[in-house]
């Protein structure tokens, strides 16, 4: 696994905000720190798991998403939140943790 961002929900706007209306909500570009830091605002009835709203996550590349979500308890099912990459959420002592699989072939 490699670090990919740490994910922070708020409910108030932000600097920067890129709205992805497909998912219901904002976010902020993690690469423009140089913490990996990630706002996200999710906008109402947006689909997820109070404990994804409500909590700050950290995100991982994987490899093989399938193999590292065997025996997790999965928050979010994998999806395909934009082309070339699949992404799940499972619960980690309490805390949302997102794994992230980027297609080599698609830059």
């Amino acid at each position: 696994m490699k670090f990919h961002h740490i994910g922070i929900p708020t409910e108030g706007s932000f600097e920067g905000e890129i709205d992805l209306p497909h998912l219901k909500m904002s976010v902020s570009d993690h690469k423009n720190n140089p913490f990996g830091i990630q706002w996200q605002r999710f906008w109402e009835g947006a689909p997820y798991p109070d404990l994804v709203k409500k909590v700050a996550h950290v995100a991982f590349e994987v490899d093989d998403l399938e193999k590292a979500l065997e025996g997790k308890e999965v928050l979010i099912a994998p999806n395909s939140p934009s082309a070339g990459l699949t992404v799940a959420f499972i619960k980690v002592d309490g805390a949302p943790v997102e794994l992230m699989q980027f297609d080599p072939q698609i830059d």
